[in-house]
């Protein structure tokens, strides 16, 4: 993605707005500023709006930091305009510090890092800070949403009537793949250990729709996507996506009287698109993560680093302190709540370890064997999805 700058690119700067965030008192001249490029819209109510929002608590927190951003960072709202392009603006506008919130700004954001030494970057997702020869002011940040997911899929499988349960994806890569077995493994406990049912009598399956939001005439349609999961039987479907069709299509389908709820994604107030149909939603709290870069960053004591950042256990739901929380929607039952509530609980103390063998690939190859535990590395680097999920891994 963004691999080349157009001759024309120095003309596109009319295309796109960089939004200038108030700066209190003097920071305008010597306070911080930091950039951030978000691959969708600011106001999704999922991925980018969170990321959005955590700039803006950084600015009410750290005094003198101010935060300039383009969102709608992608092929089809900027067509032909680059990550290192739109980075030298940002740099020219007095960006110290840049963040690239998406996976498919890999290439784009090493690119500029390596072309703006004295900038320090953060790449969300990626892992370019584990190769020693990647550039030192190049660090990434993620969020350990396989916690989160478990809880959605946990929560799903407690909630279902039928036993059928979908998964509305983005693209398929490693990330994706890992999340939505998360997703499985957790439905796959609460469906066998805690209501005691048979594994074969869960279904779960995995529609990929191509990018992490709909792109008409490019991606399938989310909608209809979701629309088709509840028309097959399914009565829960949990979101990957950045966006919230999945949940607006339950609140539809339950006006029209169907017993059907939804899980989405990313943002803490996701469910406020549609409560009634929600049954909670995992997401990422950015501040932690922001906070240790930019710290580092103004105190010039920064240090290439790749962080993977899991929730604050015995505070979940602080969003100053914990990277992923879980906030319960009106869906909930009461029954299946306390239920989570003692999930989190078993994965917090590490008795409740889901990735541990046995566990199979899809293809039933070995995964893991018996009482293995799987690695950071193999978590992160998924192949497949797993044994008992149904969908494309590749």
């Amino acid at each position: 993605m963004f691999k080349s700058i157009p001759a024309m690119a120095v003309t596109l700067i009319a295309a796109f707005t960089i939004f200038l965030s108030p700066v209190p008192g003097s920071a305008a001249n010597s306070g911080f500023t930091f950039g951030l490029l978000m691959v969708g819209p600011a106001n999704d109510h999922g991925w980018s709006q969170a990321h959005f929002e955590a700039g803006k608590e950084i600015e009410k927190n750290i005094p003198g930091t101010r935060m300039i951003y383009i969102d709608k960072v992608n092929p089809a709202d900027r067509p032909g305009v680059t990550v290192p392009f739109l980075v030298d603006d940002l740099v020219s506008k007095g960006a110290k510090l840049i963040i690239g919130n998406s996976d498919d700004m890999k290439d784009g954001i090493r690119e500029a890092a390596m072309l703006h030494p004295k900038v320090k970057f953060i790449h969300i997702s990626g892992d370019d800070a584990k190769n020693p020869d990647s550039p030192a002011n190049l660090s990434n940040l993620m969020g350990r949403m396989e916690y989160g997911q478990m809880m959605a899929g946990f929560a799903a499988a407690m909630s279902s009537k039928t036993g059928k349960i979908g998964y509305l994806g983005p693209l398929i890569n490693d990330e994706t793949k890992r999340l939505a077995a998360s997703c499985f493994l957790g439905a796959r406990y609460a469906w066998t250990e805690v209501l005691k049912k048979d594994a074969a009598d869960l279904t779960f399956k995995v529609s990929w729709i191509g990018f992490w939001f709909n792109i008409p005439g490019v991606t399938s349609d989310p909608t209809q996507v979701a629309k088709n999961f509840f028309d097959s039987g399914i009565d829960v479907v949990i979101s990957g996506i950045d966006t919230t069709e999945a949940l607006i299509v339950a609140n539809q389908k339950k006006k029209e009287g169907a017993d059907v709820v939804a899980i989405p994604y990313d943002f803490l107030g996701a469910c406020d698109t549609a409560p009634e149909a929600c049954l909670g939603v995992p997401y990422f709290n950015w501040v932690p993560g922001y906070t240790h870069f930019i710290k580092a960053a103004i105190r010039n004591d920064w240090k290439k680093e790749w962080l993977w950042l899991g929730p604050k256990w015995s505070d979940m739901n602080n969003t100053k302190v914990s990277s992923i929380g879980f906030k319960n929607g009106m869906a909930l039952s009461p029954d299946a709540s306390k239920a989570l509530t003692a999930f989190v609980t078993g994965l917090g103390d590490n008795s409740i370890s889901l990735f541990s063998g046995p566990l199979n690939y899809q293809d039933k190859s070995v995964f893991l064997k018996k009482d293995e535990k799987a690695t950071d590395e193999q978590i992160w680097n998924l192949p497949q999805l797993l044994e008992g999920m149904q969908g494309a891994s590749k």
